[in-house]
């Protein structure tokens, strides 16, 4: 399997669960667990090691009008110093992977991509789309890359005795060649987890340092090491989209209610005729939220009925930590009509359990929480 450099930082960790994730030996949970490590990304601060994620610059005076193609989102208009978040499509409309995107400089993007689809994405961006004969120079730096996420209602106050002045940068931009400690770092408000927070981008060598650096200084805060199950868990009472879930190679974006991040009247991109066919001619299917009524976990995958019909399948669910229900994402036929409130069923091990639909987000920054969830 596959590690990152701050495997050896963490894996002598007590009582730290590591688990096999598409390929990488990375941490589930550390020694407090899911429900403590979700609770002080709520409350305080977590930090993550999401190095396993891919990373490459695509450069030269073509680079801005080539993602414009590539992506759903507008690219060219960017300011350097700002992150994008968007998603690629394949010709069909469904998604090969969703991005952040930074403009390094005018002619210069740091692309970041989900660690399951690293391969297939530069295979993507370099051969396989339809223009990818005018592609230009990209250097994959994922092997070379660590990335770290801090993440809390209380990132800022602890990143702020390393870096006095990160409060001054705000949600998706970035400040690049700032000192942590002795680490030189690339500073983004960004983050996976519903929170406010930095992801920070650094040399593979230097990582170790910047995971240390980050816990020494956050220890009075109450920050932790979290892993990969709360990650999960606090991105999904969010409503950020996990690919293989709630979008993929069989989902559109404008199924997945992500149609404020694909400009259909703006740009031409790949997908896009088949995305304004779905917009114009009906979207099939919808993403929404449901509560359980019975108590029961809705995995992924689960199918949804509503009488004897199967409407759709469930994207995630689980046991939310912070408003303690059983809850999920359900991508279901759009011509069901059904309104808020309405139940339908999830089957579960052959079992029918009732759940009815609810506005989502199902947690929003601030909201209280459920202490011992």
């Amino acid at each position: 399997m596959k590690r990152t450099p701050l495997y050896e930082c963490y894996s002598t960790y007590p009582n730290v669960k590591l688990i096999d994730f598409g390929g990488w030996e990375l941490p589930v949970q550390f020694e407090t667990g899911i429900l403590a490590e979700h609770e002080a990304v709520r409350t305080r601060a977590g930090l993550f090691d999401v190095s396993h994620m891919g990373e490459c610059m695509i450069s030269g005076e073509e680079a801005a009008s080539y993602l414009d193609y590539l992506c759903t989102n507008t690219i060219g208009d960017m300011q350097v110093g700002q992150c994008r978040y968007t998603m690629m499509c394949y010709p069909n409309g469904t998604v090969v992977d969703d991005l952040l995107i930074y403009r390094r400089t005018e002619i210069s993007f740091l692309v970041v991509m989900n660690a399951s689809n690293t391969e297939k994405d530069l295979a993507w961006i370099m051969h396989d789309n339809p223009k990818a004969d005018s592609c230009p120079p990209v250097i994959d730096l994922s092997a070379s890359t660590v990335q770290l996420a801090l993440q809390g209602p209380l990132s800022v106050q602890i990143l702020s005795t390393l870096v006095s002045d990160c409060d001054q940068i705000k949600s998706f931009t970035f400040r690049s060649q700032c000192e942590i400690g002795e680490v030189m770092t690339l500073i983004s408000r960004t983050g996976y987890t519903g929170e406010d927070g930095f992801e920070l981008y650094c040399a593979s060598d230097d990582g170790p340092l910047l995971w240390n650096t980050l816990l020494e200084a956050g220890k009075t805060f109450g920050l932790i090491p979290c892993g990969l199950g709360s990650r999960d868990t606090l991105r999904m009472e969010a409503k950020l989209p996990l690919y293989g879930h709630e979008i993929s190679d069989t989902i559109t974006p404008l199924e997945a209610n992500l149609g404020v991040f694909v400009k259909l009247d703006e740009k031409d991109f790949c997908g896009k005729e088949a995305l304004l066919f779905q917009q114009q001619n009906g979207i099939p299917r919808t993403l929404r939220g449901i509560e359980m009524l019975d108590k029961a976990v809705p995995r992924s995958g689960y199918p949804v009925y509503l009488g004897e019909k199967q409407i759709g399948f469930v994207t995630s669910g689980n046991k939310s930590p912070s408003l303690g229900i059983f809850c999920a994402y359900v991508l279901i036929e759009r011509d069901s009509a059904l309104k808020f409130g309405d139940v339908l069923e999830v089957e579960v091990h052959g079992q029918r359990k009732r759940a009815k639909l609810v506005r989502t987000p199902f947690y929003k920054r601030g909201m209280p929480i459920k202490e011992g969830q």
